[in-house]
């Protein structure tokens, strides 16, 4: 399976959003954006001009959220064997685009 294939939300007591996911091998351009496809209620990350990665089965209440947000925080974290040993790689902003 691709390592950028899993991910996960998080939404804090403020409704703000934040994407987590396995670290890219090259770093994010400065104009990263995620596509909302409210049909199929998926997005995708556009990482930079040659790199996406899409999300399925995005649950609706993060949905919803994305919706309402100008920005999603998106952090990339070190694919190891140890969750533990994990660090931030990358953290970014991405325009949020539907």
């Amino acid at each position: 399976m691709d390592k950028n294939a899993t991910y996960d939300f998080v939404v804090n007591d403020e409704d703000e959003v934040m994407l987590l996911l396995y670290a890219g091998d090259t770093p994010p351009a400065e104009d990263t954006r995620i596509v909302l496809d409210a049909e199929n209620g998926s997005a995708e990350l556009y990482r930079s001009e040659n790199e996406s990665i899409v999300l399925d089965g995005v649950p609706d209440d993060i949905f919803d959220s994305l919706i309402d947000a100008d920005k999603l925080l998106v952090c990339e974290i070190s694919n190891t064997e140890n969750e533990e040993d994990s660090k931030i790689v990358y953290a970014y902003e991405a325009d949020i685009e539907d």
